[in-house]
């Protein structure tokens, strides 16, 4: 039986440090670190002891105090290869990462077998985007340690970031074999097999992620994300299992939620603050930069709260737009919205919704009086503390769907997006069926938007068109087979699909001269990569569905002036299709046509739609003061 700290000072030094350790083993770790304390007191110099401190600061998550403590220590014996290791764990925290590579790789000149440092500098160089340099840090430490799980399950989001998904899928399931109860390794195997269009496997997944660690709002966010995409879904279902994560995450910090002092006059300059991990190179930036960049700063101070770990040349740009940029990295939920609560902010708004990285749990803190979701994606987050959502006429016509979202819709005058390619580069190609003989029909959508009804409609649309070819993203293995699989079984020979790889942006739009027409998936339609795509002159078929995410390209087609490219019912996509393919002349001319087209659309006239923004911020802010 454990005694008491107060009993385990009549011990010497020693025995009260194994004493300390014995309560940190068995999770009593606010006796052992008050043990940890005195034994500090008699002896300042105990090298071990204040290790210990920092580490149980750590995972506190005090990261500065473990900084500190940890630092203490390598005072007093720089040859300490553990707490060089743990003092980087606690720098990458902070978002310090090129100190915490130096502390690892401080660590490995000590111990060259060190597997954990190993492990945890790959993880560092991987948040630097430095993939090749994770993954050998992954392998090197395997090799020293092949029943290492945690380096497993790392290994496996290398890979995943690198597209190599069936390697990255065989690494998870490395991680959960040796680990079970990882709760990580299951999450992130739900991931990839997400990215792969096993919708039900990746659930599945992402569920025992949920029932091994219920306390996860991020593993629970995933499945919440993953159902949107799923053909089997609907508002019902959608509206229910937010509902369920609100209650489980959110609904418990009701209590703590404190009456806001904002100065409550309805036409002062406003405070509004956008929260998001994705203020960098990410499809999110292409909404973001034009918004940004036409705010009215005389009537609102924009505030931004970026929890990025790497920024890069889009960061820098996007806090060029910023009244103020705060940096939320390494804060946890409550310290970032005691930051937003002290900035003041009047109205916070959310870009990420249930996405990776997503900062929901300080929207559940109600740090601001008025709260709003916007652009991740269309839907519910199901938090009762957002008090809005942004969307527009054609995603929710009044009326519609209405009960199945936690927050009250807002619809703004035109269109929920405002794009900015965020390049000048890219070129528009002739069309390439007046070289070939046949049309080219194509989708760069995320292939778990691509699902077997999306497929089999593809595959009629090809068998309606002769001698026509399709060109798809999706990653070398299971995914391409599944696709040649069931499109096969639909009558589609092999030679008449080609696949294209993940790749840089620049290349990624390159892609788009390899085409002659989109198709849109379903129910999660394009958004970005229809943006992209009438960019690049190339229309996009669109078919309306009963979720909000399915009537996107409905909002697309008709902000962009072209409704006629909305399909009501498979056999009608099948015929708009059709027809636009049987006259390659009229297809040619319209290729040139259509970026002048969406240059002259509400979809990038950044001043309107930055007008439209803060007039329903005004509305908000307007109706709390009067509530108030």
């Amino acid at each position: 039986m454990l005694m008491s700290a107060e009993e385990a000072v009549t011990l010497t030094i020693p025995e009260a440090f194994n004493q300390a350790l014995q309560f940190q083993q068995a999770g009593n770790l606010s006796q052992a670190e008050q043990l940890y304390r005195q034994i500090l007191q008699v002896d300042p110099q105990h090298v071990k002891a204040w290790h210990f401190l920092g580490v149980l600061a750590y995972w506190a998550g005090r990261n500065d105090l473990a900084v500190e403590y940890i630092g203490q220590a390598l005072r007093l014996k720089p040859d300490y290869a553990d707490a060089h290791n743990n003092l980087g764990l606690a720098l990458k925290n902070q978002g310090k990462l090129d100190d915490a590579e130096a502390s690892y790789r401080r660590a490995l000149q000590l111990n060259r077998n060190f597997a954990e440092a190993h492990s945890n500098l790959g993880h560092t160089l991987q948040k630097q985007w430095r993939l090749d340099e994770a993954v050998a840090s992954y392998r090197q430490a395997l090799g020293l340690k092949p029943d290492f799980a945690d380096a497993h399950n790392n290994l496996g989001i290398a890979l995943r970031e690198q597209g190599k998904m069936e390697e990255a899928k065989a690494s998870f399931q490395e991680a959960v074999r040796l680990k079970p109860g990882i709760a990580e390794a299951h999450n992130n195997l739900g991931g990839v097999l997400k990215d792969m269009g096993m919708l039900d496997e990746a659930l599945a997944a992402y569920r025992y992620a949920v029932a091994l660690r219920p306390d996860s709002p991020q593993f629970h966010s995933n499945v919440l994300y993953t159902l949107h995409f799923h053909p089997g879904s609907s508002p019902a279902i959608l509206s229910q299992e937010h509902r369920q994560w609100n209650l489980r995450h959110a609904q418990p910090l009701a209590s703590s939620i404190h009456r806001h002092g904002n100065d409550r006059n309805p036409e002062r300059r406003l405070r509004v603050g956008y929260v998001s991990p994705d203020f960098r190179h990410h499809a999110e930036s292409f909404f973001t930069v034009p918004l940004l960049s036409a705010h009215d700063h005389r009537n609102f101070e924009v505030f931004c709260y970026a929890d990025i770990a790497c920024p890069d040349d889009v960061t820098a740009r996007l806090r060029g737009y910023a009244d103020v940029w705060r940096n939320i990295t390494g804060l946890s939920d409550e310290q970032a919205a005691q930051w937003i609560r002290q900035d003041q902010i009047d109205v916070l708004v959310d870009l990420t919704m249930h996405m990776a990285h997503n900062r929901l749990m300080v929207f559940a803190r109600k740090p601001a009086p008025v709260q709003v979701t916007w652009l991740a994606y269309q839907g519910t987050t199901g938090l009762a503390t957002i008090d809005y959502r942004i969307t527009d006429p054609n995603i929710d016509p009044p009326g519609l769907d209405e009960c199945h979202y936690s927050e009250e819709s807002i619809r703004l005058a035109d269109s929920f997006w405002c794009y900015d390619p965020c390049t000048s580069q890219a070129t528009v190609n002739p069309l390439p069926a007046l070289e070939r003989d046949y049309v080219t029909f194509g989708s760069f959508n995320n292939f778990c938007k691509v699902n077997p009804p999306v497929l089999k409609l593809w595959a009629q649309v090809l068998l309606a068109v002769d001698n026509s070819r399709l060109v798809m993203l999706a990653a070398p293995g299971s995914p391409r087979r599944q696709t040649l699989n069931v499109l096969e079984r639909e009558g589609i020979a092999p030679d008449r699909v080609e696949f294209v790889p993940l790749c840089p942006r620049p290349q990624y739009l390159d892609y788009y001269h390899r085409i002659d027409i989109g198709l849109d998936t379903f129910p999660y339609n394009g958004q970005t990569t229809t943006l992209d795509a009438y960019w690049m002159g190339v229309p996009v078929v669109t078919i309306v569905g009963n979720m909000a995410v399915a009537r996107s390209g409905m909002s697309l087609a008709r902000n962009f002036g072209t409704p006629q490219w909305i399909a009501d019912s498979p056999e009608q996509f099948v015929r708009i299709a059709a027809d636009l393919a049987g006259d390659v002349p009229r297809l040619a001319a319209l290729r040139l046509s259509l970026r002048d087209r969406l240059q002259r659309s509400p979809l990038t006239d950044a001043p309107r739609f930055a007008r439209n923004m803060e007039d329903a911020f005004r509305a908000m802010w307007r109706r709390w003061c009067q509530s108030q």
